[in-house]
């Protein structure tokens, strides 16, 4: 912890150290994420804070402005976000309130599960709700073009050397197409684009805590949904994510969300936003490796491969995909 962003860092919190009562020696490392911000810990003898998170975010790389204004925005709707407490946007530090360190990922098992996916489908539900248009940026044809097209990137070409034969190119276009097609047809409501188990945590008043939000978008209904129970980080049998599924479009038809009268086309329309995703995450998890030397999310890749084999294999006009995609099984991750 010596690099000249933690010095300044330093001196930002030397300055608040009265005011919110701050331990700096207690300053450790948090966590850090897919991005180029990284997160702290520190004590507080502050009455109801006694620790902390500050948020280092490079504003050449990660600028505040969407964190502040989508964490305000989710509050507004009944969300148990960070509170912002102090903010230093011009060199790219927060004073965040700490939602402790017990994530859905930890804590979820066969047991806790139903309790703790009834509670993030609660939030879901309220997050949408408050949706409007034209405030947050669109989850548009070309931001799902550009995400898809990390698969072949960074995923087939740079990850596993393979060489596109013209006819496969051809088929992940028209694939490509298909899907994109399917997302843009959804409803569009909030979305928070990576609602799952390592973005949740477990707190004890209005749980869940939710966090990592800053690339909120407005787009596709089932997008989040996807990303809560087609989990890059653990799975569950299909028949208990469909009941997880069925109370979430039950939950949203009550209270008036455009879900779909037929629940057989929401959970299709799930399905095609799941493996949008995991298409663009396995380009993500090559890319980290890569560009950035992150090795960590490799151990993920074959859970998301078996996800998009699946649901390709399901549909007759993606079968061509599902056989891209399961001739890379054999590759060495």
């Amino acid at each position: 912890m010596t690099d000249s962003r933690l010095d300044t860092l330093r001196n930002w919190l030397k300055g608040l150290e009265a005011s919110w009562q701050l331990d700096l020696l207690s300053l450790t490392p948090a966590s850090a994420d897919a991005s180029f911000r990284r997160y702290f810990r520190i004590g507080s003898k502050k009455p109801g804070f006694p620790t902390l998170i500050v948020m280092d975010a490079p504003p050449q790389h990660e600028p505040l402005n969407s964190f502040i204004q989508v964490d305000l925005l989710l509050a507004n709707a009944g969300l148990n976000t960070p509170k912002i407490l102090e903010k230093n946007v011009v060199e790219g530090f927060l004073l965040l309130s700490d939602l402790g360190t017990k994530t859905y990922l930890a804590e979820l098992n066969p047991a806790s599960a139903d309790h703790l996916y009834k509670a993030a489908t609660h939030a879901l539900v309220q997050m949408q709700l408050a949706s409007k248009p034209a405030i947050l940026p669109n989850y548009d044809e070309a931001l799902l073009q550009r995400e898809l097209d990390l698969f072949p990137e960074w995923y087939l070409k740079k990850h596993l050397g393979t060489k596109l034969t013209d006819l496969q190119n051809s088929q992940i276009k028209q694939a490509f197409e298909l899907i994109i097609q399917n997302n843009l047809a959804q409803a569009k409501v909030y979305v928070h684009r990576d609602y799952h188990s390592r973005n949740l945590m477990v707190t004890e008043e209005n749980n869940p805590g939710v966090i990592d939000f800053q690339d909120a978008v407005y787009g596709p209904i089932t997008y989040d949904a996807a990303s809560l129970w087609r989990d890059a980080y653990i799975t569950w049998p299909e028949e208990r994510v469909i009941d997880w599924v069925i109370k979430f479009w039950e939950a949203g038809r009550k209270v008036g969300l455009p879900m779909p009268n037929d629940f057989g086309q929401f959970y299709r329309d799930f399905e095609w936003i799941g493996l949008q995703r995991h298409l663009k995450v396995l380009g993500i998890f090559a890319r980290l490796f890569h560009r950035d030397g992150k090795d960590g999310y490799l151990k993920e890749i074959p859970l998301v491969l078996e996800y998009a084999i699946t649901t390709a294999n399901r549909y007759i006009e993606l079968k061509p995909l599902a056989r891209i995609l399961e001739s890379t099984r054999a590759t060495k991750e």
